[in-house]
C-alpha cells in the first residue's frame, strides 16, 4: 500500500463541519474563519518507547493521541474543531492502521473534530497531531490569571496512570481488575472538554495535568507570579492509590499522586466567591471537581501532609530534558 492509498483508506472522511471548505486530499486544507472567535492551536507528539509501549493497543493509541490534544483545548475553555495528523510508521500494517484510525475517529466523532490533513513517512513509530480549536474572542482560559486568595481545584483523580505504569513494570503489585481500571486511565484518558467550557468566565487560570500536578500547577504560579498551599489530604485519588499511600509504598505513591503525570485532568484556580459557580460547572459537565488548596501572595508551591505539616521533600514532575535517564515508559514491559 502506498502513502496515498494508506491515507485514502484509513484517514479520509467526509467533513461534518460547514467551515471545512476543503479537507484531506489537497496541498492544504481550507478552513473558513468564524467572526468573533479566537483560534486555539496545539500539537503533541508521541514516540514509541518513550510515550507508549512497543506493541501498545493501536485503537487506544489513536484515542490517546487525540485525547492529549483535546485536553490542551479543554484547559483553555475552547471548542475543538480541526486536526492535522502526521506519523512515521515502520510499515503499512493494514490491521494496525485500521485499529488506530478507529480509536482516533471514535473520539473525534465524540467531540465533533474533523481530520483535515496530515503527512506520513517510513521510520520508527512516531505520531504527532495538531489540533485547532476556537473560543469566543477574549474569553480563553490562560495560565496567568491566578490571584492571591483564589481557590485551587483539580478534576477527577490523580495518580492512577502512573500506578498502572508501575504495575506494568513490576514495581508494584495490584489485582487484575484494578490493573485493568488504572491501565485505561493510562492508555485511554478522558479529556475534560465539557468542564473547560463550563469554566469560562469562572476560572481565573487553568492548565491540564499532563506532566504531574506539582509541575503543571507550578506553571500557573510562575505565569501568575503567585504561590500556592496545597493539602495532601484533599487531593482526589482512587481507593487503590490511597491504599498504596497508606502502606510501606507511600514514597512511590506520593510521587505518583502529586507528580506522576499522564492524568489529563484540569487544574484551575477561581475566586473563593465563585465556589457555587464552580460547583455548578462541575455538575453541568458531569465531572468531579475537588478544592485542594489556595493561592498565596508569596512564590512557590507548598504541600502539607495529612497532619498539616509541610512535606520535607516534594516529588518533582517529569521533564523530558531534566536528566539523562529515559522516561519510565521506555523501560516498561508489555503484558
Amino acid at each position: 500500500m502506498n502513502e496515498f492509498a494508506l491515507i485514502a483508506r484509513h484517514f479520509t472522511r467526509a467533513s461534518r463541519d460547514a467551515d471545512v471548505v476543503l479537507g484531506v486530499g489537497d496541498d492544504a486544507a481550507i478552513l473558513r474563519a468564524s467572526p468573533g472567535r479566537d483560534w486555539l492551536v496545539t500539537v503533541d507528539m508521541m514516540v514509541e518507547g518513550r510515550h507508549f509501549l512497543a506493541g501498545a493497543d493501536p485503537a487506544r493509541l489513536g484515542h490517546k493521541l487525540l485525547a492529549v490534544n483535546l485536553s490542551d483545548i479543554a484547559a483553555m475553555g475552547g471548542r475543538p474543531r480541526f486536526a492535522l495528523l502526521a506519523g512515521a510508521l515502520p510499515d503499512a500494517d493494514d490491521a494496525w492502521l485500521a485499529a488506530f484510525s478507529r480509536g482516533l475517529f471514535e473520539l473525534a466523532r465524540t467531540h465533533d473534530v474533523d481530520i483535515v490533513g496530515g503527512d506520513t513517512t517510513r521510520g520508527p513509530r512516531t505520531l504527532s497531531l495538531t489540533l485547532i480549536g476556537d473560543v469566543a474572542a477574549g474569553t480563553a482560559l490562560r495560565r496567568d490569571g491566578a490571584r492571591d486568595g483564589d481557590d485551587v481545584y483539580v478534576s477527577g483523580t490523580l495518580g492512577d496512570a502512573m500506578l498502572a505504569l508501575a504495575a506494568l513494570q513490576g514495581r508494584t503489585a495490584i489485582d487484575v481488575a484494578t490493573l485493568a481500571d488504572v491501565r485505561r486511565r493510562l492508555e485511554s484518558p478522558t479529556p475534560r472538554v465539557a468542564l473547560g467550557n463550563a469554566l469560562r468566565g469562572i476560572a481565573s487560570a487553568a492548565i491540564d495535568v499532563s506532566d504531574g500536578l506539582v509541575g503543571d500547577l507550578g506553571h500557573i504560579l510562575e505565569r501568575s507570579r503567585v504561590g500556592a498551599q496545597i493539602e495532601l489530604a484533599e487531593l482526589p485519588r482512587s481507593d487503590a492509590l490511597d491504599a498504596k499511600l497508606r502502606s510501606t509504598e507511600r514514597p512511590a505513591a506520593l510521587a505518583w499522586l502529586v507528580a506522576g503525570g499522564d492524568d489529563y485532568e484540569l487544574c484551575f484556580t477561581a475566586p473563593a466567591a465563585r465556589r457555587d459557580a464552580v460547583a455548578a460547572a462541575a455538575r453541568h459537565s458531569a465531572t468531579a471537581v475537588s478544592r485542594i488548596g489556595r493561592v498565596t501572595s508569596g512564590r512557590g508551591l507548598a504541600v502539607t501532609d495529612e497532619d498539616g505539616a509541610p512535606l520535607a521533600a516534594l516529588p518533582q514532575s517529569f521533564d523530558h530534558f531534566g536528566g539523562e535517564d529515559p522516561p519510565p515508559i521506555a523501560r516498561a514491559p508489555l503484558r
